[in-house]
């Protein structure tokens, strides 16, 4: 009688993936999951350990792999002190999270007439502006247009004095990625600039937060925020708002989808369009879905219609 094979122990894709870059045998590895589930820990810890590794492949130079660690490999088992500004990051998300009442509402937008005149414009744009033509530019330009007609998304709440302020110009925060963390500088009167000086200062605010040389000024004042989670892929999400404002908007990937769409001569049929999902997150103490359904109902049309101001 035949004794029954041994049960390999489950693991995700994720981790066969990481066991992969770090040529972890995954064979030899114990899991210390429920059911002995091959955990990432198990496997980071078995990388360390010689008898653990696999044998390249003939012919295939050895790296260090970097990319399901997210490029930082160096912060695993380590612990450290939370910086000044993460701290003070922890401390306004969780402060905006107690004093508001937080709702997100997600459209679809159809932006393929709109990347399709981006592509069309983007190199003259370049030179008679001297900055690249981004998406995100276009989408920014698009919101503070439509922020002037709502001016309810457009303002901000003293909890202490419970009093609202609707701002009578766009200046607009932008999510920046900087090596320090999340940082939110503001463009003032952003509703002033024409596209080429918008996509002037969101470049220049960029790469001055990339370079850790935003001013401390340049962070107070804003009215509503943008930030864009689908540069790194990121379908949508739902923000926290930048406190004291009533609203954020998140902006995801564009992606390439079939879709149904209604042809004037096909009627109903399916095209290959290019989509992306907008997510409002807006202070229901002051905004109300309704308020929400129209600022996001506008914003579409601008987009799907190419309408810019500009």
């Amino acid at each position: 009688m035949t004794s029954a094979p041994a049960i390999r122990p489950r693991h995700t894709r994720l981790v066969r993936t990481l066991a992969k870059e770090l040529r972890v045998d995954l064979d030899t590895v114990t899991g210390t999951g429920t059911a002995g589930r091959v955990r990432k820990q198990d496997v980071l810890a078995a990388a360390t350990d010689s008898s653990h590794l696999s044998s390249p492949a003939v012919g295939t130079p050895e790296s260090t792999p970097t990319t399901s660690l997210g490029g930082h490999s160096e912060l695993v088992g380590r612990a450290e002190k939370l910086s000044p500004l993460r701290k003070t990051i922890a401390k306004r998300m969780v402060e905006s999270l107690r004093t508001s009442a937080q709702v997100t509402q997600v459209v679809e937008v159809d932006v393929t007439k709109l990347s399709r005149l981006l592509e069309s414009v983007r190199a003259d744009f370049a030179v008679t502006a001297g900055v690249e033509l981004t998406c995100f530019s276009l989408v920014a330009k698009a919101t503070i247009d439509a922020l002037g007609a709502h001016p309810s998304v457009n303002a901000t709440i003293d909890t202490d004095k419970g009093e609202v302020t609707y701002a009578d110009a766009e200046h607009l925060s932008i999510a920046v990625d900087t090596p320090r963390g999340l940082l939110n500088p503001v463009i003032k009167d952003a509703g002033d600039l024409s596209l080429a000086g918008l996509a002037r200062k969101i470049a220049d605010l960029t790469d001055r937060g990339r370079n850790n040389r935003i001013a401390p000024a340049e962070l107070s004042g804003g009215t509503f925020t943008i930030t864009n989670n689908g540069s790194a892929g990121g379908l949508f999400d739902t923000p926290i708002l930048n406190h004291p404002q009533v609203a954020i908007l998140g902006t995801g990937a564009v992606v390439k989808r079939p879709v149904v769409i209604d042809d004037p001569k096909l009627g109903e049929t399916i095209a290959v369009r290019q989509m992306v999902y907008l997510s409002l997150t807006y202070d229901n103490r002051l905004v109300d879905s309704a308020d929400a359904a129209r600022f996001m109902t506008d914003l579409r049309q601008r987009l799907e219609t190419g309408r810019l101001e500009a």
